[in-house]
């Protein structure tokens, strides 16, 4: 029986991709028939079906032929008919592990990962306000900013918090409908839609949504129909008073070929910036994380200092740091020794060599500076004469490019300047490298300098 063996594929696909995104993309799938060796599958959405066929096609093939030779391809087709079980909702699976409430199945977003929680959120200088900001919105109640928009760079917790506010609200307000998805989903999901003329299904979905969570929106930047489509979802959806919340790696007005429109549109609410983490969260991440792996790794023990070094050596950002210390843990439960310094030094000398060439605006101002020949003060100060401003500007464009500091932390360090005035400058050199081959060079040769 077909269906048979689709339950043994279907638990095998569970260990291998994980139990969130099997309840999100496999479980809704219902295994019809066999038919002259076509496995014929029933998606409840064409969302489902068409990113499940991306995804896990393969996998699902290879492993039904293995177990049956007779099958020589799989076909899904959508199907409004009722089934066995319901198809899994736009959230999936709370932290504690419990069933969200049923939702419309053409609402399906990404899944979320059940360790995203705020309780999992550690709290501190440079992520407060986005906490709060976070926390504000995932109360359910009414909100004084919309849409929320919560940018920085890599592992600093953007999407950790998208997670967390899209838990709290299923938990606390169950009667909401909540999308969260990405802005790569966003685009597809609107190709699709055009592709197969639905827009007007696109367009009646997004706009039922109570709250509407995306993340890494840049990637819309330079795709016009969708950022067209987006501007227009966004607009009904504030109409609506109904709550948008946005992350990216960088602020509006700073994401290229992000339309005006849309930029003015998002700064309407609250733009929030994560900042790079300090030390004193560095360390409290690290000792929330030695608590967490102690459960999974069992009792280990770790050696004075060992806990300090890291939060002061690892400063790049959140996963390389969670990552450093899941490997000491794991190497050392597997040798059953206690996490030493020198246990330190060996297992993650890849991770602290990359940490000791960390570049910091300020040797990029040395740098650029003796390169060019002119005083560091000129560079910080006032003067507009072009064989100041010249260097001053690539200067700024090195240390957006080679930094994680945002625009208004570069700003500071040039002599107090706002960041709207970094932003031209760095603007300025990316258009004039393609045609100044001299500036090409100066700026390949201050990275290789920098970098090394």
């Amino acid at each position: 029986m077909i269906s048979e063996q689709w339950a043994r594929v279907s638990a095998e696909l569970r260990s291998e991709i994980g139990e969130n995104n099997h309840k999100s993309w496999i479980e809704p799938l219902e295994c019809i028939s066999l038919q002259a060796g076509v496995v014929e599958f029933r998606a409840p959405s064409r969302f489902v079906g068409d990113w499940v066929k991306r995804n896990y096609q393969d996998q699902i093939f290879q492993r039904l032929r293995s177990d049956n030779p007779a099958v020589s391809r799989i076909e899904f087709n959508v199907g409004t008919q009722p089934r066995s079980k319901p198809a899994a909702p736009a959230i999936s699976r709370s932290a504690e592990g419990s069933t969200a409430p049923q939702r419309d199945t053409n609402l399906q977003g990404a899944p979320l990962d059940g360790k995203f929680n705020f309780d999992n959120f550690v709290v501190g200088k440079p992520n407060e306000l986005a906490h709060a900001a976070a926390r504000r919105v995932a109360d359910g109640g009414d909100v004084t900013f919309n849409p929320l928009f919560l940018y920085g760079g890599v592992g600093l917790g953007k999407t950790h918090l998208m997670h967390a506010i899209a838990w709290e609200l299923q938990e606390k307000r169950p009667d909401l409908q909540v999308l969260y998805l990405s802005a790569e989903q966003f685009m597809y999901r609107f190709v699709q839609a055009l592709r197969d003329r639905q827009i007007m299904d696109f367009k009646n979905l997004f706009r039922s949504v109570d709250v509407l969570m995306v993340d890494d929106v840049q990637f819309i930047a330079g795709k016009d129909s969708t950022q067209e489509e987006f501007f227009h979802t966004f607009n009904a959806l504030v109409d609506q008073n109904k709550q948008i919340v946005i992350s990216a790696d960088r602020a509006p007005g700073e994401i290229k070929e992000l339309e005006d429109r849309i930029s003015s549109r998002m700064q309407w609410g609250l733009v929030v910036d994560l900042h790079p983490t300090d030390y004193e969260l560095r360390l409290g991440i690290l000792q929330q994380k030695a608590a967490l792996f102690a459960q999974t790794y069992g009792p280990v023990r770790i050696g004075d200092g060992v806990i300090e070094f890291l939060a002061h050596r690892i400063t790049t950002n959140v996963r390389v740091l969670e990552g450093a210390l899941q490997r000491l843990f794991a190497f050392s439960s597997l040798i059953g020794q206690e996490i030493t310094m020198d246990m330190v030094q060996d297992c993650l000398s890849d991770v602290l060599r990359t940490s000791d060439r960390r570049v910091t605006v300020e040797e990029i101002q040395r740098k650029v500076a003796e390169h060019f020949n002119i005083r560091l003060s000129d560079m910080l100060g006032p003067k507009r004469t072009r064989t100041i401003a010249r260097p001053r500007q690539i200067a700024m464009y090195l240390a957006k490019e080679l930094t994680s500091r945002s625009l208004p932390e570069i700003g500071r360090r040039f002599g107090g300047r706002d960041h709207t005035t970094i932003l031209h400058g760095v603007r300025k050199v990316e258009e004039m490298r393609s045609s100044d081959n001299q500036m090409a060079e100066d700026i390949d040769l201050l990275r290789r300098l920098l970098q090394s």
